[in-house]
């Protein structure tokens, strides 16, 4: 009976540890498919200022982004008539001074409607690609796609299925990511073919935007890798925690987001595979 009892203390911890690793476990690495992103500089919504002129996720962001070198981290999600459309915020509010939701809105209103103040609107996404190709159409692309928990089956499939259509048109290199494990599975599914990051948060940011505790661990200790098997992990500036170390031990591409001009650049640059930076002059390539 002793036995039995050590073995089970010495077999349980060993299995609960294979389970764990089991579904963190990113994607097997595609050097080929990745080396692309690698040593690069992202522009975070394009290159805007701080008094966002020209406007983040705006035409004239994506264009000087483009033609700096740089590549670009962008922001996609739907309208109400299912229009794609370039926009971080869930909301209108703080773009645009308009209450609302992105997504409740109908494309036309929201074309209409100036960002921060300027001459500028949120732009469709296809408009994007074609402003980014004829600045420099090598132009390296981070897609996010925006995503809540509320967002179900049908809805999600037309989303993937809408930026991979859009994309198809890109003559650039692109990846898509999302914090979303669902939308990451989603383009794992649809295109194989494409690399694929999983935006991780920490806990502590997770619990900030008022995400209960069990998802908050969850979801920041890359659980949802289970579904998607993501290529590169998309970490904050916090402290990574053992999740994500292991997610890199075994091979995952790391994205640092974001960086700003109060961080440790240099660490940043050493420590990640690609760097989304906001606000500094950045190298465009640093690798």
């Amino acid at each position: 009976m002793l036995l039995i009892v050590l073995l089970l203390l010495l077999v349980l911890p060993l299995l609960l540890a294979a389970l764990v690793l089991f579904l963190v476990c990113p994607g097997l690495p595609r050097a080929s498919l990745r080396k692309p992103f690698v040593g690069r500089s992202y522009a975070h919504r394009g290159l805007f200022g701080v008094q966002q002129s020209p406007p983040e996720n705006s035409l004239p962001a994506f264009a000087a982004a483009a033609r700096n070198g740089y590549g670009i981290e962008l922001d996609v999600q739907f309208t109400e008539d299912r229009k794609l459309v370039v926009f971080h915020d869930d909301t209108l509010d703080r773009m645009t001074s308009v209450p609302g939701g992105v997504q409740e809105t109908p494309w036309p209103v929201v074309s209409a409607l100036p960002l921060a103040g300027s001459g500028e609107h949120a732009p469709l996404f296809t408009e994007v690609l074609q402003t980014v190709a004829r600045a420099n159409p090598d132009t390296p692309l981070i897609v996010e796609i925006k995503s809540r928990y509320e967002y179900r089956g049908r809805y999600l499939v037309e989303l993937c299925r809408a930026v991979l259509a859009a994309l198809k048109t890109y003559p650039g290199p692109y990846c898509i990511e999302s914090f979303d494990p669902r939308v990451v599975r989603l383009i794992r599914i649809m295109a194989p073919g494409v690399v694929r990051g999983q935006l991780v948060d920490s806990y502590r940011n997770h619990r900030i935007y008022g995400t209960k505790a069990l998802p908050a661990y969850l979801l920041s200790h890359c659980f949802g890798n289970l579904l998607a098997r993501p290529d590169f992990i998309a970490w904050c500036p916090d402290k990574r925690n053992w999740a994500v170390r292991l997610c890199a031990a075994l091979g995952a591409m790391m994205v640092m987001w974001t960086a700003m001009p109060d961080h440790d650049i240099a660490r940043l640059e050493r420590d990640n595979d690609a760097v989304i930076f906001q606000w500094y002059e950045a190298e465009p390539k640093y690798k």
